[in-house]
């Protein structure tokens, strides 16, 4: 055993994964280990039922985000990078984002207001969400990584953390604090970026500018499709989390907002795995296809090898982590969170495969099946919740995860045809 790690700690070393996973996902990463402290943090002050509600609005608030970011944080990088050395430009290219999900969120604001007449219970925690929302206007990622600034970007968001983490220590005591939580999240993040605005306007020498017509109009158009394919991706991962929270049963919806959480911290260190990969899959698909596929077939099993393991513990000690996340004992929660422990490694498995999509630039086939696992995700959610199986409420996760690398699988064997 003793030996296989260490196999598997050279052929690591080997590929420059360990260095590119430590240089290139920091945010990743110090998100991820803050994250394990705040969520032990909130489960216990309000307990696993309100958590459930505080995730429900947490989640509505970022898939509001995602729209409003409108695909800002992909196209914006390689825009920053193509004109860093053109100030009119890149000034053009700051302001007209920042105006484009200003006026994204003026739609979303008449949509909330919409909403009180609808009779959410939630509805005055999604209220409390807001900021977050308010954050996603004012987030300058993209400017940081296309400027390569981004150390700058990743201590204040540790410090941003740091600072949640107290607050919810300080002012959130019990279940009545809950729709506060998500309040206290946002707004040290809008106060951060707000910072981080200044100082980039202040070190790039940002002109102000209105966008022209022409600009905005372009902008909606060459980001429709990218932000479509984002939405659709973010609703199929919160669609039970809402269809549970229709439901109105706060035991089920807080047991799987658990979960969910776990997976999707999970998600976040493949994510960081991912960046890593990302730049010498590109260097090897530009030597060769062979290259990249024999590269793909052996990182491939590595690292869902290395997931495999975690799935394994997951599912072991899932009582465990339940216990430690919310200081109390939840049978339907350990039982949900041993269904979804093969969800990292079926997770793992696949991000290879988009990421060999990518390479190809088959961003019609990642709409595609985007789309297609909404459908399913749509259906699946229906029939789980009116046939009342509570039980395999938490196979949601892993049903999308499995149809999702069935369906890039035989993708890439399709294409393989015409890439080789």
């Amino acid at each position: 055993m003793k030996q296989r790690i260490i196999d598997i700690y050279q052929k690591l070393r080997e590929t420059n994964i360990l260095s590119n996973f430590l240089n290139l996902s920091s945010i990743q990463l110090s998100n991820i280990l803050l994250l394990m402290l705040i969520f032990p943090i909130i489960t216990r002050k309000i307990g696993i039922e309100a958590f459930g509600f505080v995730t429900l609005a947490n989640t509505f608030a970022t898939l509001a985000g995602v729209i409003i970011n409108y695909g800002i944080n992909q196209t914006g990088v390689r825009d920053v990078v193509l004109h860093t050395k053109d100030q009119v430009k890149l000034s053009a290219v700051f302001y007209n984002a920042i105006w484009i999900r200003s006026m994204i969120f003026l739609i979303y604001l008449i949509f909330l207001f919409g909403l009180q007449w609808n009779g959410m219970k939630y509805y005055s925690l999604i209220i409390l969400a807001t900021p977050l929302v308010i954050a996603e206007i004012l987030n300058p990622l993209f400017l940081f990584i296309g400027t390569e600034r981004l150390k700058i970007y990743n201590v204040s968001n540790v410090v941003t953390k740091v600072i949640s983490i107290l607050s919810l220590l300080i002012f959130i005591k019990s279940s009545r604090d809950a729709g506060w939580v998500n309040f206290i999240l946002g707004s040290a993040s809008v106060i951060t970026y707000i910072g981080l605005l200044i100082y980039a306007i202040k070190e790039f020498k940002l002109v102000f500018s209105f966008p022209t017509k022409s600009e905005l109009l372009k902008l909606c158009k060459d980001n429709f499709y990218l932000t479509a394919n984002n939405i659709s991706v973010q609703f199929q991962q919160s669609i039970m989390i809402f269809a549970l929270g229709h439901l109105g049963n706060p035991e089920w919806l807080g047991a799987y907002a658990l979960c969910d959480k776990v997976v999707q911290t999970c998600r976040m260190l493949i994510i960081s795995i991912s960046n890593a990969v990302y730049p010498k899959s590109v260097q090897l698909y530009q030597q060769g296809t062979r290259i990249w596929r024999l590269y793909r077939k052996k990182m491939k099993w590595l690292i869902s090898a290395i997931f495999f393991i975690g799935s394994i513990s997951i599912f072991a000690l899932a009582d465990f982590i339940i216990y430690v996340i919310s200081g109390q004992r939840d049978h339907t929660a350990v039982v949900f969170l041993r269904i979804m422990s093969l969800v990292p490694t079926i997770a793992a498995i696949n991000f290879l495969n988009v990421i060999d999509q990518l390479l190809k630039n088959n961003t019609r086939y990642i709409f595609l099946i985007a789309l297609i696992l909404l459908g399913i995700s749509l259906l699946l959610a229906f029939t789980l919740i009116n046939f009342g199986w509570y039980i395999l409420f938490a196979s949601f996760t892993l049903i999308l995860e499995i149809c999702g690398l069935l369906m890039y699988e035989y993708t890439i064997k399709k294409t393989s045809l015409h890439h080789a």
